[in-house]
């Protein structure tokens, strides 16, 4: 989803910004082995041609950082379990797949990337060239993490928005725009491809839920697809069973993570 026409000028993209969602798309892509869960190694970072100019003589200390954050993550992953914490996916050993990460920076070739946004696609060993492949996170139509809080985030001309989430997950607070009849929402990874990505422990599923727009009555309905459950407004859904969804409600999953959602037409 891409949007343009900010009524603000956009907040500059943070070298924080950058970190977090390297590590949002590392967590997203994760791929599951019998003994193993390979995360990715290789980031292609796309930026308006403003922020890339900007940040270009600071490009390896973003690497450096980024590493390093990686490299504490998959320690975290990889710490023994406590009484208190659980090591997520069993006793598997989390790695790379290469010997070492690698980060390309690059001008956004098609303008689909505004200010102060950014775009990431990653894979899980080395690629002869960047392109469009592979595991994708992006910040475009995630408001908080990059701009003010009461800056107004229209869409573009040719796309009609159908409802709002707002969220706070790992990665911070959130706002994503409903501009498709269908989405899907989970954490994501190990080959599961889901609209919009939550950054969050496992408690959340991979593919937690799928909101559907009904275009003749526009109205739209939810169903749980999840193993630790999703409520609306408080009632528990009935796993696999399509239900409305009002037009504004409290979306909980998990007992977890709680989503705003606001229908706007």
């Amino acid at each position: 989803m891409t949007q343009r026409g900010l009524t603000q000028p956009p907040v500059s993209l943070g070298g924080r910004t950058i970190i977090d969602q390297v590590l949002r798309n590392a967590e997203a892509g994760q791929f599951e082995l019998g003994y193993t869960v390979l995360l990715p190694a290789t980031f292609n970072l796309y930026l308006h041609p403003v922020d890339y100019d900007r940040l270009s003589g600071i490009f390896p200390h973003i690497r450096d950082d980024a590493r390093r954050a990686l490299q504490e993550r998959i320690a975290q992953l990889n710490s023994p379990p406590s009484r208190f914490r659980t090591r997520k996916n069993g006793l598997k050993q989390y790695k790379i797949a290469t010997s070492d990460f690698s980060f390309e920076f690059f001008s956004d070739p098609d303008g689909s990337v505004p200010l102060g946004d950014i775009e990431i696609h990653s894979e899980l060993a080395d690629t002869p060239r960047p392109g469009y492949h592979g595991v994708r996170t992006t910040l475009i139509g995630r408001e908080p993490s990059v701009r003010p809080q009461a800056a107004e985030v229209p869409a573009a001309a040719t796309e009609r928005v159908y409802a709002e989430i707002r969220y706070e997950d790992d990665s911070g607070t959130q706002l994503y725009l409903v501009t498709q009849e269908e989405i899907s929402i989970g954490r994501g990874g190990d080959g599961r491809i889901v609209d919009l990505a939550l950054y969050s422990e496992d408690k959340i599923s991979r593919e937690h839920l799928r909101i559907r727009r009904d275009p003749v009555r526009n109205r739209f309905t939810i169903v749980d697809l999840s193993m630790n459950g999703t409520t609306v407004d408080g009632r528990k859904l009935v796993r696999n069973t399509e239900e409305s969804l009002p037009k504004k409600a409290l979306i909980e999953l998990a007992e977890h993570l709680t989503i705003h959602f606001e229908q706007r037409s």
